[in-house]
């Protein structure tokens, strides 16, 4: 594909702020505007008129930064400049592309995290961000088109258009595109495809966006870029420390901290206006003479910094709203209409007074008893009781002094663990049993929710591979749930603490797996009510003494009932476990906890932490482990540990499950039901040469796979991972 040469806007902007001699050289013959643009100090035009590092050039009434980056405005309030962003582009149909660099270091200047959004226009392809530095992903988002008249004008979310945020500091990028659907039809219906970086408020998407080329004739000057931009190169404290250097000069003004990176600017303070940055820069505001922006319907007295509004004299009211100010009348009326309302008042008092004290007490002990029997759930566990007879004989209700000395009044070495949604103790009830308690980190109704979710999953399970839930306590500020004590820690602290932990047998790490399996399959089949777990991690996964595997944590759970597959939440999870479906259309299915397990059978073949794998390599362990499988290069990414055991093929047939349980789409990949069965199959027969087939509507038949998928055309049994699809799946796991 042929590609425009890559024009890298280097901004020649010295960062000379900290050093500004205590001198300020503008005088007011300096230009103000350039064309129709005001151009306020600290920037300026020609020598002597501007701030080292906000030198602007003006050229045919246009004014530039740098010279090559054209100004659109100057928010001195908001330390803010709008300028003109490039935009990157591929057009399959002219087989042409061109991405266009931003490049603000070593100046003044950061792009706004705040204000500005990436943005990309177009069908079936991936947009991202990266540093112009090769530093690595930055942004970025998918673009798909299904549907597309339904989305013009609204929001950009994915179709048609999409948008992501970026980071605090960015000072330089590159915009990459990767075509995923190179269909020539498509082309002809999408032709251009674009990514830009611009003020978000800027951006609304038309028709024509998507179809024809007008987008790019429209803005080729480019699209409105919002810029952070401080002065001093420290924080206002430190600058106020040397009043030559301060460079708030203005006696009416106040500093504030950049919100992006070192540096502050300037504000006239409140009642003034003007430059706060000069000297005597900012003026007391006349609102006495700006009656539409400061109303006053009384007489109005202006002072330095504020003004007096009051109604005249003979008048008395509000003359700040409206025929506020009424007309005094005469003092013996007055008086003699005080006394009436007095005199009426009393006797209503007297005369009520014995009924309303009596319904404010009613009133008071209803509000107090309703107050905390809603704080502590009650009506949730009315609810419960109500509705399964035998919770009562399975879940105590413990008082909150049994909980305290239990755990010594909470003592902090105590705690055994910090999960999302709690702390968790460890405690010695009366009859010495040893217990989990798990006291919630409660900050607001949300949390309280998924601590509550929690109580309800629990109450409805009982797997041997699930931790058992004794009861709850509701006399504290916040629920406190008791579970079976498990001593033998997580199973990410054995796979990845080897200080502390003796590694995993290969047969213990297959145990294990068919253990979670199983109590995932329960949740999903045989329990009361179908549960979606939605935070599979090794994390959550319990080890006993025995090393029996417990899922744990069931605050992010959701229950379906049973006549639906899918429910469409916020989504929520752990990155690096998560489903790139899941996280791409909100729909959590049953299959989203297969994706999550898939990682921890990556997890327990290679040993590696899926999540900060990526930090120390620009790719992710899923696209990893997938290349190696494809490439006949499995034992490469293993575990050695489980690589020097015998079990060569054992290893390879849990590693073309794992791969099963990772594909991209969740149609495609096996039931929970159907890997527990497989994998205890593996564990019972082990090694053996028959294959598995993955059946047109996503299941599997009973054999065990024998082969490895390898390179080659795809089948519906051995579908490959495409080189568009590594990069979704990379993009979602490196989102944080």
């Amino acid at each position: 594909m042929a590609s425009m040469p890559v024009l890298l806007l280097q901004l020649q902007l010295l960062l000379g702020t900290a050093a500004v001699a205590s001198a300020i050289t503008w005088s007011p013959s300096c230009p103000a505007t350039c064309g129709n643009i005001s151009i306020p100090y600290p920037f300026g035009i020609g020598p002597n008129c501007f701030m080292e590092g906000f030198e602007v050039t003006c050229n045919d009434s246009k004014p530039f930064l740098g010279g090559n980056v054209e100004l659109i405005d100057v928010d001195l309030p908001q330390g803010i400049a709008h300028v003109y962003g490039n935009i990157s582009w591929n057009c399959n149909y002219q087989n042409k592309s061109a991405h266009w660099p931003m490049n603000f270091k070593g100046t003044s200047f950061k792009f706004s995290d705040t204000r500005n959004k990436f943005t990309a226009v177009g069908c079936d392809a991936y947009a991202y961000m990266v540093s112009s530095d090769a530093q690595g992903f930055v942004s970025g988002c998918m673009l798909t088109c299904f549907n597309i008249s339904s989305t013009i004008g609204s929001s950009c979310n994915g179709l048609g258009c999409c948008q992501a945020s970026i980071p605090k500091g960015i000072v330089q990028y590159d915009s990459i595109i990767f075509v995923s659907n190179p269909d020539p039809s498509t082309f002809q219906l999408y032709p251009c495809i674009y990514s830009f970086l611009a003020d978000e408020k800027w951006h609304k998407l038309m028709a024509s966006d998507i179809r024809s080329s007008d987008f790019y004739e429209r803005n080729k000057n480019g699209v409105p870029l919002a810029l952070d931009w401080a002065v001093g190169g420290t924080s206002c404290e430190k600058a106020k420390l040397n009043p030559t250097s301060y460079l708030c000069r203005s006696e009416y003004s106040e500093c504030t901290d950049s919100p992006n990176g070192p540096g502050y600017y300037c504000n006239c303070s409140v009642g003034y206006e003007g430059n706060p940055y000069l000297s005597n820069g900012c003026q007391d505001i006349d609102e006495c003479a700006r009656r539409e922006q400061y109303p006053c319907y009384g007489a109005c007295r202006n002072s330095p910094g504020s003004y007096t509004c009051y109604c005249p004299h003979g008048t008395h009211g509000n003359a700040l709203i409206k025929a506020g100010c009424i007309r005094d009348k005469s003092v013996l009326g007055t008086i003699f209409i005080t006394a009436g309302s007095v005199g009426v008042g009393i006797l209503l008092l007297l005369g009520s007074s014995v009924l309303i004290w009596r319904k404010l007490k009613e009133i008071n002990v209803k509000k107090r008893k309703k107050r905390l029997f809603r704080e502590n759930r009650g009506l949730l566990l009315q609810q419960l009781v109500s509705s399964d007879e035998t919770l009562v004989e399975r879940m105590k209700i413990f008082t909150l002094e049994e909980l305290e000395k239990a755990t010594n009044n909470f003592d902090g070495a105590r705690v055994v663990g910090k999960g999302g949604h709690g702390t968790v103790y460890k405690g010695i009830l009366s009859d010495q049993r040893v217990v989990a308690i798990k006291k919630s980190k409660i900050a607001n109704q949300i949390e309280l929710d998924q601590f509550i979710n929690e109580m309800v999953i629990l109450s409805q399970i009982n797997h041997r591979n699930v931790v058992k839930l004794f009861g709850c306590c509701l006399e504290s500020k916040v629920p406190l749930l008791v579970y079976e004590f498990i001593s033998g820690g997580t199973l990410f602290n054995h796979l990845h603490d080897s200080q502390h932990f003796a590694p995993l047998s290969l047969q213990d790490r297959l145990r294990i797996a068919a253990e979670i399996a199983s109590a995932l399959s329960y949740l999903h089949y045989a329990a009361s009510i179908s549960i979606f777990h939605r935070d599979v991690k090794s994390s959550n996964i319990l080890l006993d003494e025995s090393y029996t595997a417990k899922v744990s944590d069931f605050g992010a759970s959701r229950s379906i009932p049973l006549n639906q597959t899918c429910v469409t939440t916020a989504v929520q999870g752990t990155y690096g476990y998560l489903d790139p479906e899941y996280h791409q259309t909100g729909q959590l299915t049953e299959k989203s906890d297969v994706y999550s397990f898939g990682v921890i059978l990556l997890e327990l073949l290679t040993g590696k932490n899926p999540i900060s794998y990526s930090r120390h390599t620009e790719r992710t362990l899923t696209l990893d482990f997938i290349c190696s499988l494809r490439e006949n290069h499995l034992f490469d990414i293993l575990d050695p540990y489980i690589g020097e055991e015998r079990g060569e093929e054992e290893i390879k047939i849990v590693a073309s499950l794992t791969e099963l349980c990772l594909r991209l789409k969740g149609e495609e990949r096996p039931t929970m039901r159907e890997v527990e069965q497989k994998l205890h199959t593996i564990r019972r027969f082990g090694k053996s040469k028959h294959d598995f087939d993955v059946v047109q509507n996503g299941g599997m038949t009973a054999s065990l796979p024998g082969k490895l998928p390898v390179k080659g055309n795809a089948s519906d049994s051995t579908r490959q991972y495409s080189l568009e699809e590594e990069l979704m799946l990379s993009l979602i796991e490196q989102r944080r």
